[in-house]
């Protein structure tokens, strides 16, 4: 592992465990106050750590060589097609009785994808 990525996993890593913490306390919130005004906001305030993420990763790509970038320009393609499609399949069954999906899973279904899609052009470019 290289330093670009010890600095990314690391980055990310704090990033991720802010942003847990952060779900926690919301989810709580949101339980033990079912009629407040600032149940909104509260079920938002995830979003502010999250927020952090692109810049984490755009730090990342600027210090990966040119073929790293390459592997995840292709991966990050592959996601965002297959994605597309796949959420565009499933929103032509939901038509025919499938039960609706929430929007939430959409992220982790772009984020396997993308880890395929590393998998995938590490593989070509072995």
């Amino acid at each position: 592992m290289n330093k670009a990525d010890k600095i990314y996993n690391s980055q990310l890593a704090i990033t991720m465990l802010v942003y847990m913490v952060v779900v926690a306390v919301s989810v709580w919130f949101i339980n033990a106050n079912p009629e407040s005004f600032w149940r909104i906001p509260a079920a938002l305030t995830p979003m502010i750590p999250a927020s952090y993420v692109p810049f984490v990763f755009m730090r990342y790509l600027r210090h990966i060589d040119e073929l790293q970038r390459q592997i995840q320009l292709e991966a990050l393609g592959f996601a965002f097609a297959a994605t597309a499609i796949l959420t565009l399949a499933y929103g032509f069954l939901e038509n025919v009785g499938f039960p609706r999906v929430n929007w939430i899973f959409i992220w982790p279904i772009m984020g396997g994808l993308w880890a395929m899609g590393i998998a995938l052009a590490r593989w070509r470019y072995r």
